[in-house]
Parts: structure tokens; C-alpha cells; sequence
């Protein structure tokens, strides 16, 4: 270990910046940020600095650097554009013993920098030890995503209940199994939600069982995540999270088997897919299944392909959760409209095409479409997209001309849009169904019907084996 990582309080502690220009203002900002009271020296100073000033943050100290200069201080930062004033700056901070860091100088420096990471109280530092400060950085962006900023107001409810857990749970071992469970689990998702009120609530419960003696039951959860179109990269880093943290995972047919490879391997896996005319589970069945499993006290993830709210059913199965007293969230998802579209280059809105979009569904119900507007859809300047399109496909089309759109206006058909089984056949409302009726396309299908569609000429970017 070539540093020993250490956290200094510099609350109303004084520090000293040398050097006036952009560098010296970031390491101000971040000695701010700690709760030091910054002085900067220099010569003279950019902006930034003088507007802090301005504001009474800093002090600012108009003057070329003498070595008396750091007695008083706590902290030390060179940072001007003169090798030799940064190496005597070293040197006298040395002689008095105080912490100093020179910029881009890690052999004169007593401490360096970090990248970090602040969900204060809650604080990660990534350092290269000097090596590589872009590669620190890299490493600081990736742990940023892994870290919600909830992170740090469930760190200050933990410490409300830290004595009162200490005085009711004696045995260390058993107060370190209680935290775990507490700050991975329902608590914890109550914050990252949002519901910090509630979530002091369970954990109040939850220490209100360990001095009882009874068991914590309801504790368990569900979590509606959308697991998007499909391509494992559009998912949403709390839906990530959520997955390989379940007890069980519900998924659906839509759900890529890439995106399944993501779930904690050790977490029950059960499949309540649907197809058109073959339901694996009843939509009521499922609704309870739901239900019983969170009230065993489990997390369970309900994964949808697209997002939970459109076409996703997620309403009804939270009607039920609701009904039943079952603590829920909902993590939206990409839907298949607009990540289908995206990949397939054909942009939903587009100031000289269409102003608005409508999402409709495709579902045939004993032969028919389902019943629309056709007269409002055949209005001109507008998108259309039909999820699960492909088996009315030919009536859509023909409902349409019959309604006023011309038989020339652009159409899409998007098979596995995001992944790389996906499949764009283009035509026209006249000729996209013959078109896909002598192609081997494979549901899940996405339809897209406008002039947008012409762009896909000039904007497709994304190409599997098989695109055409």
C-alpha cells in the first residue's frame, strides 16, 4: 500500500491554496466542500476565485509566496504553474509539519487528492496513488453509479436508531446480522424511494420485533423493475441493483435471456410468461402470487420486459399489493417504443415529420383489433407505434387507408429491437404486410407507422446480423 487512505476533518479548520488560476479553484472548491476555511495566495487570480471571494467564501492573499507564508495552517495545496515555487512551498510545509499536496507532484507531496465519491456522511475515495489520475476518475464515475445518493440519507437514519439498536440487540454478531438485513432490505429500499418517513417507521418495527421476541414477518417486498427492450446495457442501474439483490424473480416472456443471466444466481426464478392465447399464469394468479410471496417476508422482483406502466400491466398487480397491504415500488423501464425506434434510427418526434406520438397495442381479441379512434389516427403529423403489432398487422394497415391515410405512408415492422436478433423490414402501409408475410419474423415485434420512418434511410446506426 503506497498510501494509507485516511479522512481528515477540516471543519473551520485554515487552509492554505497557492496559486491563482483554474487548478488552485477546484482544490479551493473541494477544501470548501470539507468545511475548511480556504485562503488562496497569489499574485494575482482568475475569475472564479475573485467571485468567491465576492461572496465571502474564501481569502483571498495578493502576494508572490514566501516560505513564513504556511505557518498557521492546517493544510497546504501548491498549485501554480512554477516547478520551483511549488518545490519551495513543499519544502517549508514540511519543515512545520503540515499535510501538503503539490499538483501533478506526487513525490513532493504528504498526501494526495482522491476521486471522490460524496453521499456525505457517506464518503469513497479512489485513488492511483498518482499514477494515473484520469483512470482514478474512470473508476470514481463507475462507483458513482453503484452508489445512489440515497446512500447517504439512509446512513443518517441508521445513526438516529445506532444506540437504540445497541441497547436492545447486546450480542455484536447477532446487531451485525440485524444491520445487514436492515440496510439491504426493505428500510433501505423505502429511502432509495423516496419514503424516508416510512422507512424510520420499519425500522422502528423492526427493533420493536427484536425486543419482543417475535418474529419480523411482513418485511418482505415487491419491486415492479422494467428490464427494458431487451439489449442488457439499457438497463436501469437501480433495476440492476434490485435484481441481484432478490429473494425471487417473476419475469415475463419479454425479458432477454442476457438480462435473465444478470439475476443473483441463487435467487428463485419463476416464469410467468404470456403469449397470445397461452398464459402460463392467469393475470389474477399472478396478482397473488405476488402477494403471498412478499408477505413470507421475500424480496420479490416482478421483471417486465419494456416498462411496467405501458402495456405492462404493472396497475393491476399493484392494485392488488395495495389491496393486500404489500409494500411495493416501481422502477421504470425503457420502453420497447422508444428503444426499439432508437436503434432502429427512426426518431418518434421530428419537427418536420411529427408532433406527437401515440402508443397503442396490437392484441387481437377474437379476430379484431381492439377497438381505437381510427379517425383521430389517421390525422396527419402524427406517429404511431403498435406494441405486439404483428398479427394484426394487415388490418392496422388496412384500417387506416380506409380511414384516409395515404397508402404510401411510411411503415416499420422492428423484430428483438435493442438486441442483436433484431430485424427492420420498411415498406408502406400498401406494402409492408406482404413484405413481412414473406419473412421469417419472430415476435416480440414493435410497429411504427409515419413519415418518421423515411429517416431511416440517413439515420439507421445500429446493425446486427440480419438487419436489412
Amino acid at each position: 500500500m503506497d498510501y494509507l487512505p485516511i479522512f481528515l476533518n477540516l471543519k473551520n479548520e485554515p487552509c492554505l491554496v497557492v496559486g491563482g488560476g483554474s487548478i488552485a479553484a477546484r482544490k479551493a472548491d473541494t477544501l470548501l466542500q470539507a468545511g475548511g476555511q480556504v485562503s488562496v495566495l497569489a499574485p494575482q487570480f482568475n475569475d472564479p476565485l475573485l467571485k468567491r471571494q465576492q461572496s465571502g467564501h474564501i481569502i483571498l492573499l495578493t502576494k508572490a509566496f514566501q516560505p513564513q507564508d504556511v505557518c498557521g495552517f492546517k493544510l497546504i495545496v501548491a498549485a501554480t504553474d512554477d516547478a520551483d515555487v511549488n518545490a519551495q512551498i513543499a519544502e517549508a510545509a514540511k519543515v512545520h509539519s503540515i499535510p501538503v499536496n503539490v499538483v501533478d507532484r506526487p513525490d513532493l507531496c504528504t498526501f494526495i487528492f482522491p476521486a471522490i465519491i460524496d453521499r456525505s456522511p457517506i464518503i469513497a475515495a479512489v485513488s492511483s496513488g498518482g499514477a494515473s489520475p484520469v483512470l482514478a476518475r474512470i473508476l470514481r464515475m463507475r462507483l458513482e453509479s453503484l452508489i445512489p445518493p440515497a446512500y447517504g440519507r439512509l446512513a443518517k437514519i441508521a445513526a438516529e436508531f445506532r444506540s437504540r439498536v445497541k441497547q436492545t440487540i447486546k450480542d455484536p454478531q447477532v446487531r451485525r446480522k440485524f444491520w445487514e438485513n436492515v440496510l439491504t432490505g426493505t428500510v433501505a429500499e423505502l429511502v432509495f424511494a423516496g419514503n424516508d418517513e416510512q422507512a424510520a417507521e420499519r425500522l422502528a418495527q423492526a427493533i420493536a420485533a427484536e425486543t419482543s421476541g417475535e418474529e419480523n414477518l411482513h418485511s418482505g417486498m415487491v419491486y415492479l423493475v422494467g428490464a427494458g427492450p431487451g439489449d442488457p446495457d439499457l438497463l436501469t442501474v437501480r433495476a440492476l441493483r434490485l435484481m441481484q439483490e432478490a429473494d425471487v424473480v417473476v419475469y415475463d416472456r419479454l425479458v432477454s435471456p442476457e438480462i435473465l443471466q444478470l439475476v443473483r444466481r441463487d435467487a428463485e426464478k419463476i416464469y410467468a410468461g404470456k403469449q397470445r392465447n397461452q398464459h402460463t399464469l392467469p393475470q389474477a394468479e399472478i396478482n397473488r402470487l405476488l402477494a403471498t410471496l412478499a408477505k413470507s417476508g421475500k424480496r420479490v422482483v416482478r421483471l417486465k420486459g419494456g416498462d411496467p406502466f405501458i402495456f405492462g400491466r404493472g396497475g393491476e398487480e399493484i392494485e392488488t399489493l395495495m389491496n393486500e397491504g404489500v409494500p411495493f415500488q416501481v422502477v421504470p423501464g425503457i420502453t420497447a417504443a422508444s428503444g426499439c425506434a432508437a436503434y432502429a434510427g427512426i426518431p418518434l418526434t421530428h419537427r418536420d415529420h411529427a408532433q406527437s406520438c401515440t402508443f397503442l397495442t396490437g392484441h387481437m381479441k377474437d379476430g379484431r383489433l381492439i377497438d381505437v379512434d381510427w379517425n383521430q389516427l389517421s390525422r396527419p403529423g402524427q406517429t404511431l407505434v403498435f406494441y405486439m403489432g404483428l398479427q394484426g398487422l394487415a388490418e392496422i394497415c388496412s384500417r387506416l387507408m380506409q380511414y384516409g391515410c395515404s397508402a404510401d405512408l411510411p411503415a416499420a415492422l422492428v423484430q428483438q429491437g435493442t438486441t442483436q436478433h433484431q430485424l427492420v423490414l420498411t415498406g408502406t402501409l400498401k406494402s409492408l404486410p406482404e413484405i413481412v408475410s414473406r419473412s421469417d419474423v419472430k415476435a416480440p415485434t414493435l410497429l411504427i407507422i409515419g413519415s418518421v420512418v423515411k429517416l431511416r434511410e440517413k439515420l439507421a446506426w445500429f446493425r446486427p446480423d440480419g438487419d436489412v
